[in-house]
C-alpha cells in the first residue's frame, strides 16, 4: 500500500485523501464548499469513507466527537466562514474532553478576497485555535502536503487533541 508520504505529487486533494486513508480516518462530515469540492467528490467516490453533508459546522463537530469517543476516526471539513461558528463547540466538546477532532478548513478572506465577512474570520481563526491550544498548520505547498497532513493527523490521535489543517489558496487555487 502506498502511503501519503510516498504518494505521487498529483493534487492536494488526492494527497490529503490518501493521508486520511493511511491514518484510518473513515468518517467525513462537511458543510459543502467549492474549494473543497474535489476532495469531497474523491471521498464520496471511495468506498473506504463514510461521508455526508451536515447542516452546520457545529453539527459536524458533534458527530465526529461522538464517533471518536466510540472508536471511529473522523474529520470535519468546512470553509473559513464556517469556522466562525465553532469556538463554543470546540471549547466545550473536543477540547474539554481531549477528543482528537480533525478539521480541514479551506482558507478564504485573504489574497484578494471580496467578502469582508470572510476576511474578518480569516484574521481571527488562527488566534482562536491558538487560544484553545489546537495545533494548526497551513498547507501552502504541494511538495509539503503529504508530510504535513500525515503528521498533523498522527499527532492529533497520539495526543488525543483536536487539530486543524488550513488549505491556503496558494495550494488550492482559491475560490474559482
Amino acid at each position: 500500500m502506498m502511503s501519503a508520504t510516498d504518494a505521487p505529487q498529483t493534487t492536494w486533494h488526492a494527497i490529503l485523501r490518501q493521508a486520511l486513508k493511511d491514518n484510518d480516518v473513515r468518517l467525513v462530515t462537511y458543510v459543502p464548499d467549492n474549494v473543497l469540492r474535489p476532495l469531497i467528490e474523491g471521498i464520496h467516490a471511495d468506498p473506504f469513507f463514510t461521508a455526508f453533508t451536515c447542516a452546520r459546522e457545529e453539527e459536524a463537530v458533534g458527530i465526529v466527537t461522538g464517533a471518536s469517543m466510540a472508536g471511529m476516526r473522523g474529520i470535519v471539513m468546512m470553509q473559513t466562514s464556517g469556522f466562525a461558528t465553532l469556538p463554543n463547540v470546540l471549547a466545550s466538546l473536543p477540547v474539554a474532553f481531549q477528543v482528537p477532532v480533525l478539521m480541514v478548513v479551506s482558507e478564504r478572506g485573504t489574497m484578494g478576497e471580496f467578502n469582508p465577512g470572510q476576511a474578518i474570520v480569516c484574521r481571527t481563526m488562527r488566534p482562536i485555535l491558538d487560544s484553545m491550544g489546537i495545533e494548526h498548520h497551513t498547507m501552502t505547498r504541494l511538495d509539503e502536503a503529504a508530510f504535513m497532513a500525515d503528521r498533523t493527523i498522527r499527532q492529533a490521535f497520539a495526543t488525543r487533541w483536536p487539530a486543524c489543517l488550513i488549505i491556503s489558496p496558494l495550494l488550492s487555487g482559491g475560490r474559482k
